[in-house]
């Protein structure tokens, strides 16, 4: 159903942008190259256990969770400004 000037799958294309937009920033946050034996945000040592169960790890787990709880506040906010939060 066309609505507008806009084509037929106009809501689709937004929805997937959303979810390749969401990928991709999930994607840019895996750590990566070698583990920190400090953390970078509070310099509390980080156990060798968690170095090795997550390569690349630059952050304590207090200060990562503090970062996740921040970074998941902003996961249901549409960047492109497109109307396919209202099918949800």
């Amino acid at each position: 159903m066309a609505s507008g000037w806009a084509n037929d799958d106009a809501v689709n294309e937004q929805i997937n942008s959303t979810i390749e937009d969401a990928v991709a920033r999930a994607r840019g946050e895996i750590p990566h190259g070698e583990s920190l034996k400090e953390c970078e945000e509070c310099g509390e040592p980080i156990p060798e256990a968690r170095r090795q169960a997550v390569p690349g790890v630059r952050l304590c787990i207090a200060c990562q969770q503090e970062k996740d709880s921040h970074s998941a506040s902003q996961a249901g906010y549409n960047r492109r400004g497109s109307k396919d939060s209202q099918l949800r």
